[in-house]
Order: C-alpha cells, then sequence, then structure tokens
C-alpha cells in the first residue's frame, strides 16, 4: 500500500480558509479592543492604577515561583542567590500591590528616563550608519522616543498617575484598529 506524503500546503490552505471563515471574530475583538482603549483614555488615573496592580501581581507570581525554584534546586552553588531574587520581587510586588497610585509615579519615571536612554542610543545608531539607506528614519526614531521620555521626566511626578493609562489606552486604540483591518481584510481575501 502506497503511503502518501502529507501536503503542506494544502494544510496552509486549510488553515487559511479557517481564519478566513473567522474574520468576523477579529472584527469583533478589534471592536472591543478600541472601546476598552476609549474607557482606559476616558479614566487614565483608574488606568493608571490597574496597570500598576497588574504589574504588581506579575511581579509577585513571578517572586513566589522564583522562590519555590530556589528551593527545588537547594543543592546548587547559587540557592541562595535564587532566594534573594524572588524575595526581592515578592517584596517588589506586594510594595506595587498595596501603593499602586506611587508605584505608578515611579514607574512612569523609570519609563520616561528609559525612553530618554533609548533614544539617544538609537539615535547614535542612526547617525554610526549614515551611509546605509533608511539611518534617518532610525534617526527619527530615536528623536521622537527621547522628546517622549523628557516630556514624561519633565511632567514627573504629576504625570506619573496619567502616563501608564494612556499609554495603555493608546495600545488597546491602535491594536483595535489593526485587528479591525486585519479581520477585514481577511473578509476580502475570502470573498
Amino acid at each position: 500500500m502506497p503511503t502518501t506524503l502529507p501536503n503542506p500546503t494544502a494544510d496552509i490552505t486549510a488553515r487559511l480558509a479557517a481564519l478566513r471563515a473567522s474574520w468576523g471574530w477579529f472584527v469583533a475583538l478589534g471592536v472591543a479592543f478600541v472601546i476598552l482603549g476609549f474607557v482606559a483614555l476616558a479614566h487614565l488615573v483608574a488606568s493608571s492604577y490597574a496597570t500598576a496592580l497588574y504589574v504588581g501581581a506579575l511581579i509577585l507570581v513571578g517572586g513566589i515561583v522564583q522562590v519555590v525554584h530556589a528551593f527545588r534546586v537547594k543543592d546548587w552553588s547559587r540557592f541562595s542567590f535564587w532566594l534573594l531574587c524572588g524575595v526581592l520581587y515578592v517584596i517588589s510586588g506586594a510594595l506595587i500591590i498595596t501603593q499602586p497610585l506611587l508605584a505608578a509615579g515611579v514607574i512612569t519615571l523609570v519609563l520616561g528616563i528609559s525612553f530618554v536612554i533609548n533614544g539617544v542610543f538609537r539615535i547614535a545608531a542612526g547617525l554610526g550608519s549614515r551611509g546605509h539607506e533608511g539611518w534617518g528614519w532610525i534617526v527619527f526614531s530615536g528623536a521622537s522616543t527621547l522628546v517622549l521620555g523628557i516630556i514624561i521626566v519633565a511632567g514627573w511626578p504629576l504625570n506619573g498617575l496619567m502616563i501608564l493609562g494612556l499609554l495603555l489606552g493608546i495600545d488597546l486604540v491602535i491594536n483595535g484598529v489593526a485587528t479591525v483591518l486585519f479581520g477585514l481584510a481577511l473578509r476580502g481575501k475570502g470573498a
């Protein structure tokens, strides 16, 4: 009895057809993201609060997992480092959860400083690439990030209660629009 080899093209075609059949779900998800994004933008402090709580919970859970892991490999010579890192994560997560607005301010400052540093490095990388096609876009990207970082740092601590919510809202809206457009493109391909 002859064996038939799998046909990767047929498999991909079937998967694409199933994806195209779900175009409406992508549009619905995108619309939901856009709505949630506008809700986040309308309630910046509450969105920053929720974002800080979320980050705190992730750090706390990560710390607990790392502490458990440290005890699982305690025969290893680096046990104390794993344990110490895990405990620091647990403490950090707990502090963020108990003081989310203060944490949002600190996170905003760190974010602003990292944007400034990232912008400077990206400008330097772009200028170092002069002579290569597209180097100006790298410089533009770095300058944009640098300016955004300066704006965030200059407005701190007052903007600390709003920046995380603003970034969350903008991300949800952009992601929502992109998902809607992806869904509509799938619909067009299936027609």
